[in-house]
């Protein structure tokens, strides 16, 4: 959210996908950004569903080993056809970023083991409040009291999804946060990056070595010998999330960041599809008011930011 970032193989939702700095406008389409970025949504809702399904049959860290496998064999050929892209301006800040990725996307795999997935969904859209939060210590930026505000109502609104001490409360509802916090801090660290000359195909690439090295090393541990349909529904997670990434990328070259950044939010609803037509899951009302509570804080949040932006650029003029 704020800006919407990236999504670099994130398990779980992409509305804080944040345009990365080398992602470029380059035809003003509007209508085919929003459908771009839709139906990078729906993407995304079949990755999380198809983790969801194999963190029944798998530990967590071999479904997200999964997920980086076919990430990084997708990635390979780009890579190699062009090895200088192996090469990054800011190396220690993309193994940075490549590492809360992956911590969001463990964390994210984890809860969705105990969570439906549209609780798990909706607690997830609290990313760009941390992102705010974060920009503070790690960008220098000044936040007001109306972003700040808005974090305050964003957290108000977890607390009616997780509605702690009470008998709904599920402790792994931590989860999803924890992915969120990882999130916040490999976009923050996006952020730092926008000097960089860096190139998208590079900082996927770093993304998923990243991951991959560092889910491998933790995977004897837990090993789990996988049936040929874990292994199917895996090949399935990594190509629709990876789809997913470039339908982001080229929705962001269609339209700015804060039109597309409301619909992304249309995860909620296919998550909820999802959850109730594979696990016969269904969102009840303060999982939904909660939501509603947490998407209209980040909303406001891009608002902000937009303004505060364009402030920005006018005094640089």
């Amino acid at each position: 959210m704020s800006e919407s970032a990236l999504p670099i193989a994130k398990a779980g939702p992409a509305a804080s996908i944040q345009a990365h700095p080398a992602v470029t406008r380059q035809i003003d389409d509007p209508v085919k950004g929003i459908l771009l970025i839709v139906a990078a949504m729906v993407f995304f809702s079949m990755s999380d569903a198809c983790s969801k399904l194999l963190g029944q049959m798998l530990p967590p860290i071999e479904v997200v080993w999964l997920r980086y496998s076919g990430f990084t064999l997708l990635m390979l050929p780009a890579l190699l056809r062009q090895p200088a892209r192996f090469r990054s301006s800011a190396p220690v800040l993309q193994v940075g970023r490549g590492l809360g990725l992956m911590g969001s996307a463990l964390f994210f795999t984890v809860g969705l083991r105990f969570l439906a997935m549209a609780d798990a969904t909706a607690m997830s859209f609290v990313s760009p409040l941390f992102i705010t939060a974060l920009s503070i210590p790690v960008l220098g930026e000044k936040v007001g009291l109306r972003r700040w505000s808005a974090i305050v109502v964003g957290l108000i609104g977890v607390l009616i999804v997780v509605r702690p001490g009470t008998s709904a409360f599920n402790p792994a509802s931590i989860f999803p946060l924890l992915s969120s916090v990882s999130w916040a801090c490999g976009i923050v660290l996006t952020r730092k990056m926008s000097h960089s000359n860096d190139d998208i195909v590079t900082t996927l690439g770093y993304a998923a070595i990243t991951g991959f090295v560092v889910v491998s090393v933790m995977l004897p541990f837990v090993w789990v010998v996988p049936s040929w349909q874990a292994v199917a529904i895996g090949g399935f997670m990594a190509s629709v999330s990876t789809a997913a990434q470039w339908l982001v990328v080229m929705g962001y070259r269609r339209a700015n960041a804060s039109v597309l950044a409301p619909f992304s939010y249309t995860q909620l609803v296919w998550a909820s599809f999802a959850g109730y037509f594979l696990f016969s899951m269904v969102p009840d009302l303060m999982t939904l008011a909660g939501a509603a509570v947490i998407i209209a804080s980040g909303l406001y949040t891009v608002h902000r930011e937009r303004i505060v932006a364009r402030q920005q650029l006018m005094d640089l003029k």
